[in-house]
């Protein structure tokens, strides 16, 4: 994970508009909040969250695995210690925002616990993660065209969660309140390559241990994408963004 964030440090600049399209899409859900927030902590958010939340008068930590990316994250750089202790001082934020960057979490219950305990009483945790359904035309394609081409398949899509476990994983970490829904997002693309070309550059490149790690067939991507539905003759990709608040007690 540390591999792939860092190296998409240098070409994330390319994935900004949709990745603060996104963001948006995930903090408008702080109109609904009736308090405001001072010190924010932005979790991996790829320079499309920490200017977005400085706009609004919050002091922005950026904290990431990869001290390149939060360098460029666009708050007060924090590298986090490591996936199982991220090193995070307890209440210290009235905010804690993780947009788009939890899924790649071996331990994601025991990431929200550690999230909650850096919030101050009565802070929000808000949070966005590709839920089940996401990238689904994609993993299909991808395990029939590798199977027709090698006779095997390897895991080239990362597993997402369910919907209906979100709301409990915020109450298992101790949040109060917690609320999942969805938004359902399609992209089209003219190029098919264009969205490989997108998912290397946002640091979304397979990281599943399992995966192979031999280089495919050449025929296999091809035979991929061409394989993927068609909206208005282009390539249509669906997000399925399930959007998590949970608040500190």
């Amino acid at each position: 994970m540390v591999k792939h964030r860092t190296r998409a440090a240098a070409r994330v600049g390319a994935v900004r508009p949709v990745l603060e399209d996104l963001g948006e899409r995930l903090l408008d859900r702080l109109d609904d909040a009736n308090q405001g927030f001072g010190a924010a902590l932005d979790f991996g958010g790829r320079g499309a969250i920490a200017p977005a939340l400085a706009t609004r008068g919050m002091e922005v930590t950026s904290a990431d695995f990869a001290p390149a990316m939060a360098a460029i994250a666009g708050g007060k750089p924090l590298v986090l210690k490591g996936p199982n202790d991220f090193g995070l001082e307890a209440q210290a934020y009235d905010l804690v925002v993780a947009n788009l960057s939890l899924h790649f979490l071996d331990d994601l219950p025991g990431a929200l616990i550690q999230l909650k305990r850096a919030l101050k009483p009565r802070g929000l945790f808000l949070a966005s993660m590709p839920a089940l359904g996401t990238l689904q035309g994609l993993r299909a394609a991808l395990l029939d065209a590798e199977e027709a081409c090698t006779g095997g398949v390897s895991p080239r899509v990362s597993p997402f969660p369910e919907l209906w476990g979100c709301a409990g994983l915020l109450q298992r970490a101790g949040f109060v309140l917690p609320v999942a829904d969805v938004e359902e997002i399609t992209f089209l693309y003219a190029n098919p390559l264009t969205l490989l070309h997108e998912l290397r550059d946002a640091g979304e490149t397979n990281a599943l241990l399992a995966r192979d790690k031999t280089i495919p067939p050449r025929a296999m991507f091809p035979a991929a994408l061409a394989a993927l539905p068609q909206q208005q003759g282009r390539m249509a990709v669906t997000l399925r963004m399930a959007v998590l608040t949970g608040w500190a007690s």
